[in-house]
Protein backbone atom coordinates (compact mmCIF):
# COMPACT_ATOMS: atom_id res chain seq x y z
CA UNK A 1 0.00 0.00 0.00
CA UNK A 2 1.23 3.59 -0.90
CA UNK A 3 1.19 6.10 2.34
CA UNK A 4 -1.02 9.15 1.44
CA UNK A 5 1.21 12.14 1.68
CA UNK A 6 -1.40 14.45 3.33
CA UNK A 7 -2.08 11.88 7.02
CA UNK A 8 1.08 12.99 7.84
CA UNK A 9 -0.24 15.57 11.05
CA UNK A 10 1.81 18.67 10.49
CA UNK A 11 -0.55 20.84 11.87
CA UNK A 12 -1.36 18.18 14.56
CA UNK A 13 1.00 17.38 17.39
CA UNK A 14 -1.09 16.23 19.64
CA UNK A 15 -1.49 13.07 17.69
CA UNK A 16 1.36 13.18 15.01
CA UNK A 17 3.77 9.87 15.54
CA UNK A 18 1.03 8.34 17.98
CA UNK A 19 -0.23 4.64 18.43
CA UNK A 20 -3.10 6.11 16.97
CA UNK A 21 -2.43 8.32 14.48
CA UNK A 22 -0.94 4.60 12.63
CA UNK A 23 -4.47 3.02 13.72
CA UNK A 24 -6.54 5.84 12.00
CA UNK A 25 -4.31 6.48 9.05
CA UNK A 26 -5.59 6.10 5.47
CA UNK A 27 -3.74 2.57 5.42
CA UNK A 28 -5.27 1.48 8.13
CA UNK A 29 -8.72 2.57 7.11
CA UNK A 30 -7.93 0.77 3.99
CA UNK A 31 -6.68 -2.34 5.60
CA UNK A 32 -9.82 -2.36 7.77
CA UNK A 33 -12.09 -2.01 4.31
CA UNK A 34 -10.27 -5.07 2.86
CA UNK A 35 -10.50 -7.11 6.25
CA UNK A 36 -14.70 -6.05 6.25
CA UNK A 37 -14.66 -7.23 2.76
CA UNK A 38 -12.98 -10.64 3.42
CA UNK A 39 -15.00 -11.15 6.42
CA UNK A 40 -18.05 -10.79 4.11
CA UNK A 41 -17.05 -13.65 1.95
CA UNK A 42 -15.74 -15.89 4.74
CA UNK A 43 -19.14 -15.42 6.67
CA UNK A 44 -20.84 -16.40 3.51
CA UNK A 45 -18.89 -19.52 2.61
CA UNK A 46 -18.99 -20.37 6.32
CA UNK A 47 -23.23 -20.74 5.77
CA UNK A 48 -22.63 -22.28 2.65
CA UNK A 49 -23.53 -18.81 0.12
CA UNK A 50 -20.02 -19.21 -0.96
CA UNK A 51 -16.76 -21.74 -1.84
CA UNK A 52 -14.55 -22.21 0.77
CA UNK A 53 -11.53 -21.55 -1.96
CA UNK A 54 -13.33 -18.14 -2.69
CA UNK A 55 -12.89 -17.26 0.88
CA UNK A 56 -9.51 -18.23 0.79
CA UNK A 57 -9.05 -16.52 -2.34
CA UNK A 58 -10.59 -12.96 -1.33
CA UNK A 59 -9.02 -13.01 2.01
CA UNK A 60 -5.04 -13.64 0.61
CA UNK A 61 -6.02 -11.11 -2.30
CA UNK A 62 -7.02 -8.49 0.26
CA UNK A 63 -3.98 -9.32 2.82
CA UNK A 64 -1.75 -8.59 -0.77
CA UNK A 65 -1.34 -5.59 -0.38
CA UNK A 66 -1.53 -4.07 -3.80
CA UNK A 67 -4.20 -1.49 -3.48
CA UNK A 68 -3.14 2.45 -3.51
CA UNK A 69 -4.66 4.70 -1.23
CA UNK A 70 -4.06 7.84 -3.87
CA UNK A 71 -6.15 5.95 -6.78
CA UNK A 72 -8.58 4.95 -4.23
CA UNK A 73 -9.34 8.55 -2.54
CA UNK A 74 -9.13 10.31 -5.94
CA UNK A 75 -11.68 7.99 -7.49
CA UNK A 76 -13.76 7.92 -4.51
CA UNK A 77 -15.27 11.05 -5.66
CA UNK A 78 -17.21 9.42 -8.65
CA UNK A 79 -19.18 7.53 -6.46
CA UNK A 80 -18.73 9.82 -3.19
CA UNK A 81 -17.21 7.16 -1.20
CA UNK A 82 -13.65 4.90 -1.69
CA UNK A 83 -16.13 1.20 -1.21
CA UNK A 84 -16.66 1.08 -4.70
CA UNK A 85 -13.28 1.54 -6.34
CA UNK A 86 -12.08 -0.49 -4.03
CA UNK A 87 -14.46 -3.18 -4.63
CA UNK A 88 -13.34 -2.94 -8.52
CA UNK A 89 -9.96 -3.41 -7.41
CA UNK A 90 -10.50 -6.25 -5.32
CA UNK A 91 -12.79 -8.18 -7.57
CA UNK A 92 -9.74 -7.73 -10.45
CA UNK A 93 -7.64 -8.76 -7.23
CA UNK A 94 -9.19 -12.27 -7.05
CA UNK A 95 -9.25 -13.31 -10.31
CA UNK A 96 -12.71 -14.54 -12.39
CA UNK A 97 -12.89 -17.78 -10.71
CA UNK A 98 -13.57 -15.82 -7.21
CA UNK A 99 -14.10 -12.36 -8.35
CA UNK A 100 -18.15 -12.75 -8.19
CA UNK A 101 -18.02 -13.62 -4.41
CA UNK A 102 -16.27 -10.37 -3.55
CA UNK A 103 -19.08 -7.88 -1.80
CA UNK A 104 -22.01 -10.30 -2.95
CA UNK A 105 -25.47 -8.67 -1.38
CA UNK A 106 -23.98 -5.94 0.65
CA UNK A 107 -23.95 -2.25 -0.23
CA UNK A 108 -20.78 0.34 0.26
CA UNK A 109 -22.38 1.69 3.43
CA UNK A 110 -22.00 -1.91 5.40
CA UNK A 111 -18.62 -2.38 4.54
CA UNK A 112 -17.45 1.57 5.14
CA UNK A 113 -19.60 1.45 8.46
CA UNK A 114 -17.93 -2.04 9.57
CA UNK A 115 -14.93 -0.62 8.62
CA UNK A 116 -14.81 2.04 11.02
CA UNK A 117 -16.43 0.06 13.88
CA UNK A 118 -12.51 -2.09 13.50
CA UNK A 119 -10.72 1.10 13.09
CA UNK A 120 -12.17 2.46 16.55
CA UNK A 121 -12.19 -1.17 17.78
CA UNK A 122 -8.42 -1.06 17.24
CA UNK A 123 -7.48 2.54 18.61
CA UNK A 124 -9.79 2.23 21.49
CA UNK A 125 -6.71 -0.79 22.40
CA UNK A 126 -4.44 2.12 22.25
CA UNK A 127 -6.20 4.52 23.66
CA UNK A 128 -6.96 2.07 26.68
CA UNK A 129 -3.44 1.16 27.23
CA UNK A 130 -2.49 4.60 27.77
CA UNK A 131 -5.22 5.08 29.83
CA UNK A 132 -4.46 2.44 32.31
CA UNK A 133 -0.88 3.74 32.08
CA UNK A 134 -1.90 7.50 33.09
CA UNK A 135 -4.07 5.61 35.94
CA UNK A 136 -1.22 3.87 37.22
CA UNK A 137 0.99 6.90 37.50
CA UNK A 138 -2.42 9.06 39.23
CA UNK A 139 -2.15 6.62 41.31
CA UNK A 140 1.20 6.44 42.63
CA UNK A 141 1.22 10.52 43.17
CA UNK A 142 -2.25 9.87 45.08
CA UNK A 143 -0.63 7.87 47.46
CA UNK A 144 2.79 9.51 47.77
CA UNK A 145 1.44 13.22 48.49
CA UNK A 146 -1.66 11.83 50.32
CA UNK A 147 -0.78 13.99 53.56
CA UNK A 148 1.35 16.95 50.83
CA UNK A 149 -0.79 20.29 51.59
CA UNK A 150 -1.35 22.65 49.29
CA UNK A 151 -3.60 25.82 48.38
CA UNK A 152 -7.10 25.00 47.60
CA UNK A 153 -8.28 27.21 45.28
CA UNK A 154 -12.18 28.01 43.99
CA UNK A 155 -13.20 31.03 41.95
CA UNK A 156 -9.09 31.46 41.10
CA UNK A 157 -8.82 32.54 44.83
CA UNK A 158 -7.11 30.42 47.65
CA UNK A 159 -9.62 28.92 49.99
CA UNK A 160 -9.08 26.31 52.41
CA UNK A 161 -5.90 23.81 52.15
CA UNK A 162 -6.07 21.00 50.31
CA UNK A 163 -4.06 18.24 49.43
CA UNK A 164 -2.24 17.41 46.55
CA UNK A 165 -2.77 13.57 47.40
CA UNK A 166 -6.82 14.21 46.80
CA UNK A 167 -6.49 16.52 43.49
CA UNK A 168 -4.17 13.63 42.08
CA UNK A 169 -6.89 11.49 43.27
CA UNK A 170 -9.59 13.54 41.64
CA UNK A 171 -7.55 13.28 38.13
CA UNK A 172 -7.31 9.47 38.19
CA UNK A 173 -11.07 9.60 39.18
CA UNK A 174 -12.10 11.01 35.79
CA UNK A 175 -9.20 8.80 34.07
CA UNK A 176 -11.21 5.71 35.63
CA UNK A 177 -15.01 7.03 34.30
CA UNK A 178 -13.38 7.72 30.57
CA UNK A 179 -11.67 3.98 30.65
CA UNK A 180 -15.18 2.68 31.67
CA UNK A 181 -17.24 4.10 29.32
CA UNK A 182 -14.61 3.09 26.55
CA UNK A 183 -14.96 -0.25 27.73
CA UNK A 184 -18.28 -0.23 27.63
CA UNK A 185 -18.58 0.62 24.34
CA UNK A 186 -15.61 -1.11 22.89
CA UNK A 187 -17.51 -4.43 23.78
CA UNK A 188 -20.39 -3.12 21.91
CA UNK A 189 -19.06 -1.74 18.54
CA UNK A 190 -21.08 -3.37 16.10
CA UNK A 191 -20.40 -4.78 12.09
CA UNK A 192 -22.81 -3.52 9.88
CA UNK A 193 -24.62 -5.43 7.35
CA UNK A 194 -27.45 -5.26 5.69
CA UNK A 195 -27.76 -4.69 1.95
CA UNK A 196 -28.99 -1.82 -0.54
CA UNK A 197 -32.07 -0.47 1.72
CA UNK A 198 -31.09 -2.65 5.32
CA UNK A 199 -33.68 -5.76 4.39
CA UNK A 200 -31.10 -8.65 3.79
CA UNK A 201 -32.79 -9.30 0.82
CA UNK A 202 -29.94 -9.61 -1.94
CA UNK A 203 -28.58 -12.59 0.61
CA UNK A 204 -31.59 -14.21 0.14
CA UNK A 205 -31.40 -13.91 -3.34
CA UNK A 206 -28.08 -15.60 -3.84
CA UNK A 207 -29.32 -18.78 -1.67
CA UNK A 208 -29.01 -17.95 2.47
CA UNK A 209 -32.63 -19.56 3.47
CA UNK A 210 -31.81 -17.58 6.72
CA UNK A 211 -30.44 -14.55 5.82
CA UNK A 212 -31.09 -13.02 9.16
CA UNK A 213 -28.13 -15.43 10.89
CA UNK A 214 -25.23 -13.58 8.55
CA UNK A 215 -24.45 -10.78 9.93
CA UNK A 216 -24.19 -12.79 13.62
CA UNK A 217 -21.78 -14.86 11.55
CA UNK A 218 -20.02 -11.62 9.53
CA UNK A 219 -19.21 -10.18 12.81
CA UNK A 220 -17.77 -13.34 14.59
CA UNK A 221 -15.44 -13.03 11.24
CA UNK A 222 -14.52 -9.81 12.48
CA UNK A 223 -14.68 -9.78 16.26
CA UNK A 224 -17.46 -7.03 16.02
CA UNK A 225 -20.91 -7.55 18.28
CA UNK A 226 -23.62 -8.80 15.67
CA UNK A 227 -25.86 -5.99 15.30
CA UNK A 228 -29.93 -6.47 16.75
CA UNK A 229 -30.83 -4.75 13.10
CA UNK A 230 -29.00 -3.06 10.43
CA UNK A 231 -27.85 0.57 11.23
CA UNK A 232 -27.63 2.46 7.99
CA UNK A 233 -30.21 5.20 9.50
CA UNK A 234 -29.79 4.42 13.35
CA UNK A 235 -26.85 5.87 14.28
CA UNK A 236 -26.73 4.72 17.92
CA UNK A 237 -23.09 3.09 17.56
CA UNK A 238 -21.83 6.12 16.25
CA UNK A 239 -23.54 8.65 18.62
CA UNK A 240 -21.85 6.33 21.65
CA UNK A 241 -18.38 6.03 20.54
CA UNK A 242 -18.89 10.10 19.90
CA UNK A 243 -20.01 10.59 23.28
CA UNK A 244 -17.37 8.81 24.98
CA UNK A 245 -14.40 10.36 23.12
CA UNK A 246 -15.86 13.51 23.70
CA UNK A 247 -16.27 12.74 28.02
CA UNK A 248 -12.37 11.21 27.50
CA UNK A 249 -11.01 14.08 25.93
CA UNK A 250 -12.67 16.26 29.08
CA UNK A 251 -11.34 13.98 31.19
CA UNK A 252 -7.95 14.22 30.27
CA UNK A 253 -8.26 17.93 29.79
CA UNK A 254 -9.05 18.59 33.40
CA UNK A 255 -5.47 17.55 34.86
CA UNK A 256 -4.36 19.41 31.42
CA UNK A 257 -5.77 22.69 32.87
CA UNK A 258 -4.66 22.23 36.40
CA UNK A 259 -1.17 21.35 35.53
CA UNK A 260 -1.19 24.33 33.36
CA UNK A 261 -2.50 26.42 36.32
CA UNK A 262 -0.58 24.87 38.85
CA UNK A 263 2.82 25.01 36.34
CA UNK A 264 2.68 29.25 36.10
CA UNK A 265 5.94 30.64 36.46
CA UNK A 266 4.49 32.60 39.87
CA UNK A 267 2.93 29.64 41.10
CA UNK A 268 5.40 26.69 39.85
CA UNK A 269 4.02 24.40 42.15
CA UNK A 270 4.12 21.41 39.93
CA UNK A 271 6.02 20.86 36.56
CA UNK A 272 5.90 18.70 33.60
CA UNK A 273 9.38 16.22 33.34
CA UNK A 274 9.96 17.45 29.75
CA UNK A 275 8.38 20.47 28.81
CA UNK A 276 9.11 22.36 25.19
CA UNK A 277 11.33 24.99 24.66
CA UNK A 278 10.57 28.38 22.87
CA UNK A 279 11.68 29.63 19.31
CA UNK A 280 12.10 33.05 20.91
CA UNK A 281 13.05 32.52 24.87
CA UNK A 282 16.17 30.20 26.00
CA UNK A 283 15.02 30.25 29.80
CA UNK A 284 11.50 29.01 28.85
CA UNK A 285 10.56 25.41 29.60
CA UNK A 286 6.64 25.13 28.38
CA UNK A 287 3.92 22.70 29.77
CA UNK A 288 3.73 21.28 26.25
CA UNK A 289 1.99 18.13 26.83
CA UNK A 290 -0.47 20.00 29.02
CA UNK A 291 -0.88 22.40 26.04
CA UNK A 292 -2.02 19.40 23.84
CA UNK A 293 -3.84 17.79 25.85
CA UNK A 294 -6.01 21.04 26.32
CA UNK A 295 -6.40 21.63 22.63
CA UNK A 296 -8.17 18.31 22.19
CA UNK A 297 -10.34 18.72 24.99
CA UNK A 298 -11.47 22.22 23.39
CA UNK A 299 -12.51 20.15 19.96
CA UNK A 300 -13.58 17.24 20.95
CA UNK A 301 -17.27 18.67 21.98
CA UNK A 302 -17.65 20.35 18.45
CA UNK A 303 -16.61 17.12 16.84
CA UNK A 304 -18.84 15.08 18.80
CA UNK A 305 -21.96 17.74 18.15
CA UNK A 306 -21.59 16.70 14.42
CA UNK A 307 -22.12 13.39 14.76
CA UNK A 308 -24.90 13.44 17.22
CA UNK A 309 -26.56 15.93 14.70
CA UNK A 310 -25.37 13.33 12.11
CA UNK A 311 -28.14 10.81 13.81
CA UNK A 312 -30.83 12.53 12.04
CA UNK A 313 -30.66 10.66 9.14
CA UNK A 314 -32.98 10.27 6.26
CA UNK A 315 -34.41 6.95 4.70
CA UNK A 316 -33.17 3.88 4.83
CA UNK A 317 -29.96 5.17 3.84
CA UNK A 318 -29.02 8.73 3.94
CA UNK A 319 -27.68 11.44 1.87
CA UNK A 320 -25.20 13.40 3.39
CA UNK A 321 -25.55 12.25 7.19
CA UNK A 322 -23.17 9.39 7.05
CA UNK A 323 -20.91 11.37 5.02
CA UNK A 324 -20.95 13.78 7.76
CA UNK A 325 -19.75 11.18 9.75
CA UNK A 326 -15.95 9.86 8.83
CA UNK A 327 -13.85 12.61 9.36
CA UNK A 328 -14.94 14.11 12.79
CA UNK A 329 -15.18 10.53 13.90
CA UNK A 330 -11.64 9.80 12.60
CA UNK A 331 -10.20 13.37 14.15
CA UNK A 332 -11.83 12.59 17.30
CA UNK A 333 -10.07 8.89 17.84
CA UNK A 334 -6.89 10.78 16.32
CA UNK A 335 -7.58 13.13 19.52
CA UNK A 336 -8.32 10.91 22.30
CA UNK A 337 -5.32 8.69 20.82
CA UNK A 338 -3.17 11.32 21.28
CA UNK A 339 -4.36 13.04 24.09
CA UNK A 340 -4.22 9.61 25.76
CA UNK A 341 -0.50 9.21 25.02
CA UNK A 342 0.79 12.68 26.18
CA UNK A 343 -1.47 12.40 29.81
CA UNK A 344 0.33 9.18 30.30
CA UNK A 345 3.31 10.90 29.61
CA UNK A 346 2.59 13.70 31.66
CA UNK A 347 1.65 11.64 34.52
CA UNK A 348 4.50 9.69 34.48
CA UNK A 349 7.07 12.57 34.30
CA UNK A 350 5.39 15.13 36.69
CA UNK A 351 7.38 17.48 38.98
CA UNK A 352 5.79 18.08 42.38
CA UNK A 353 7.65 20.74 44.33
CA UNK A 354 5.83 20.30 48.19
CA UNK A 355 7.95 23.20 49.21
CA UNK A 356 6.48 25.52 46.98
CA UNK A 357 2.64 24.77 47.98
CA UNK A 358 3.77 24.95 51.63
CA UNK A 359 4.90 28.37 51.30
CA UNK A 360 1.96 29.22 49.42
CA UNK A 361 -0.35 28.21 52.08
CA UNK A 362 0.96 31.34 54.06
CA UNK A 363 0.13 33.75 51.94
CA UNK A 364 -2.61 35.11 53.40
CA UNK A 365 -1.08 35.40 56.78
CA UNK A 366 -3.75 32.47 58.14
CA UNK A 367 -6.88 33.36 56.52
CA UNK A 368 -6.76 29.99 54.28
CA UNK A 369 -7.95 28.28 57.60
CA UNK A 370 -10.60 31.01 58.66
CA UNK A 371 -13.17 28.58 57.43
CA UNK A 372 -11.92 26.20 59.83
CA UNK A 373 -11.32 28.92 62.60
CA UNK A 374 -14.99 30.22 62.24
CA UNK A 375 -16.52 26.98 63.29
CA UNK A 376 -14.08 26.17 66.32
CA UNK A 377 -14.55 29.88 67.74
CA UNK A 378 -18.10 29.24 67.39
CA UNK A 379 -18.72 27.38 70.79
CA UNK A 380 -17.28 30.38 72.14
CA UNK A 381 -18.31 33.92 70.46
CA UNK A 382 -21.29 32.52 68.84
CA UNK A 383 -21.26 32.21 64.98
CA UNK A 384 -22.06 35.44 64.02
CA UNK A 385 -19.40 37.04 66.66
CA UNK A 386 -16.65 34.27 65.40
CA UNK A 387 -17.55 36.00 61.86
CA UNK A 388 -17.08 39.08 63.01
CA UNK A 389 -13.95 38.27 64.47
CA UNK A 390 -12.11 37.36 61.38
CA UNK A 391 -13.53 39.45 59.11
CA UNK A 392 -12.42 42.48 60.82
CA UNK A 393 -8.87 40.74 61.15
CA UNK A 394 -8.53 40.11 57.59
CA UNK A 395 -10.28 43.56 56.47
CA UNK A 396 -7.32 44.80 58.33
CA UNK A 397 -4.78 43.14 56.53
CA UNK A 398 -3.62 41.77 59.75
CA UNK A 399 -1.94 38.00 60.27
CA UNK A 400 -4.44 35.77 62.17
CA UNK A 401 -0.71 34.23 63.44
CA UNK A 402 -0.14 36.83 66.57
CA UNK A 403 -3.50 38.20 66.59
CA UNK A 404 -3.81 38.37 70.60
CA UNK A 405 -8.09 36.95 69.86
CA UNK A 406 -6.12 33.76 68.80
CA UNK A 407 -3.41 32.89 71.15
CA UNK A 408 -4.65 29.55 71.39
CA UNK A 409 -6.23 28.45 68.32
CA UNK A 410 -3.89 26.10 65.81
CA UNK A 411 -2.76 27.84 62.02
CA UNK A 412 -1.31 25.06 61.00
CA UNK A 413 -2.85 24.35 57.51
CA UNK A 414 -1.95 20.85 57.18
CA UNK A 415 -3.55 20.21 60.60
CA UNK A 416 -6.80 20.86 58.84
CA UNK A 417 -6.40 18.38 55.70
CA UNK A 418 -7.44 14.70 57.07
CA UNK A 419 -10.27 14.34 55.53
CA UNK A 420 -8.68 14.95 52.16
CA UNK A 421 -6.13 12.04 53.02
CA UNK A 422 -9.26 10.39 54.19
CA UNK A 423 -11.09 10.90 50.90
CA UNK A 424 -7.73 9.82 49.02
CA UNK A 425 -7.45 6.40 50.62
CA UNK A 426 -11.21 6.40 49.47
CA UNK A 427 -10.62 7.25 46.01
CA UNK A 428 -7.83 4.94 45.83
CA UNK A 429 -9.75 1.87 46.42
CA UNK A 430 -11.10 2.07 43.44
CA UNK A 431 -9.49 -0.38 40.86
Amino acid sequence: MTAHPGDTGLLAPGWADSAASSATGDEAYLRALLDAEAALTRAQAAMGLAPAEAATAVTEAAGAGAFDVRSLAERARAGGNPVIPLVADLTRAVGEAYGPYVHRGATSQDIMDTATMLVAARTLDVVLADLGRTERALSRLAAEHRDTAMPGRTLTQHAVPTTFGLKAAGWRSLVLDARDRLRTVHESLPAQLGGAAGTLAAFGAYGASDPAGLPEAYARELGLRAPGLPWHALRTPVADLAGCLAFTAGALGKLAVDVLTLSRTEIAEVAEGSGGGSSAMPHKSNPVRSTLIASAARRAPQLAATLYGAMAAEDERPAGAWHAEWEPLRDLLRLVGGAARDAAELAEGLWVRPETMREHLDLTQGLIVSERLSAELAPVLGRAGAKELLTRLASAGRPLAGAPELADVDLEPSHYTGSAGVLTDRALERP
